[in-house]
């Protein structure tokens, strides 16, 4: 299974397709020191999408592509294409400038216009996926066939699309079941959070066995957001999935990259981290005060000392195990003052 991480492209929905080239940079480079290996960028909508009827971005799609390939020497980057939005030529351009994928957003009943796009992609040596939008607005057995097709064509991966965050676990399933028996192409997921269900279902398909999964920073992403690549992850890690993921850097990263980007509060790492860890909120204080003393990171001294005790607060052994942990002297991005609050105590 592997994280597509669509931050800088679904994301941009969520800054009216304003990121800068300074923001995509930055965003790229964090995504890919924590390991991601593929990343979309560009305009929500796609290649050619920056206009009057679509909203315009900041920058060209070009600029985007160079900014990204600029910190990108290791990660996958593409970009998505949406047929009679993007136009073929659309993709020799992306090639032009160094992207490797491109996916292919179409519904299901007009998964025909994705050929010529997808022919366009093999010529010029580009991994291609299709993404089904809308997915649940045919059967699964129309989905399947499509799938099925398409791979013929040469795509790669199908993606479940649950563009209105509405699909259940169950209704997930079937497609995958019923594609899986049609042919051998790869799965991919795409999920809207709009009844809170895109890690959930997200979660579900990783157990489902499928190859490909979409995540952002904080979720950001259309409407009210994709799954959190915060929260899949740290939840595959305590299900017992070796992610290989560093999990402070990566609560650190989304919130340190997205903090004066986006309008929305995020979440702040220190709830993540608490989650993850079994960690009582009202405890933070004792770790406020540890991490100042010791230059410790709070993230894994939270980790750390939960592993020996979730019950109570030992400050002594709290500072102990904080001497084993390496000197971090960054400024971390973390507000720990609303947790002294009597609130967050009990």
């Amino acid at each position: 299974m592997k994280i597509l991480d669509t931050t800088v492209r679904d994301g941009s929905y969520a800054v009216d397709f304003k990121f800068s080239c300074k923001e995509v940079r930055d965003l790229v480079g964090k995504s890919q020191r924590i390991g991601i290996e593929y990343i979309e960028i560009g305009h929500g909508q796609g290649l050619n999408a920056s206009s009057y009827e679509h909203g315009f971005a900041l920058q060209t799609d070009e600029e985007y592509m160079d900014a990204a390939r600029e910190v990108a020497d290791k990660s996958k980057l593409g970009f998505f294409c949406i047929p009679g939005i993007a136009r073929v030529e659309d993709i020799k351009t992306a090639k032009d400038h160094k992207m490797d994928f491109i996916r292919i957003g179409v519904p299901v009943q007009q998964y025909e216009k994705a050929k010529p796009y997808v022919d366009r992609c093999k010529i010029e040596g580009m991994e291609v996926f299709v993404n089904f939008m809308k997915t649940y607005s045919a059967t699964p057995k129309e989905f399947a066939a499509a799938a099925a097709d398409i791979y013929k064509n040469g795509a790669e991966c199908v993606y479940i699309v649950d563009s209105a965050g509405s699909m259940s676990a169950n209704d997930i399933g079937e497609y995958i079941d019923i594609t899986r028996q049609e042919s051998d192409v790869k799965i991919g997921f795409h999920g809207h959070n709009n009844l809170g269900l895109a890690v959930d279902n997200t979660l579900y398909c990783v157990r489902k066995g499928i190859e490909f999964i979409d995540c952002s920073f904080q979720g950001i992403g259309r409407s009210l957001g994709n799954a959190s690549l915060e929260q899949v992850i740290m939840v595959l890690e305590r299900r017992g999935y070796q992610t290989g993921f560093d999990i402070p850097r990566v609560l650190e990263y989304g919130y340190a990259g997205l903090r004066n980007i986006i309008r929305e509060k995020l979440v702040n790492p220190l709830d993540y981290i608490c989650g993850y860890a079994g960690f009582h909120s009202g405890f933070l204080k004792d770790i406020y005060r540890c991490c100042s003393e010791k230059e410790v990171d709070p993230l894994r001294l939270i980790v750390a000392y939960s592993k020996e005790n979730k019950m109570t607060m030992d400050y002594e052994r709290l500072c102990q195990v904080a001497e084993l942990l390496p000197k971090d002297l960054d400024d971390n991005p973390y507000s720990f003052g609303e947790y002294f609050s009597a609130g967050y105590r009990e």
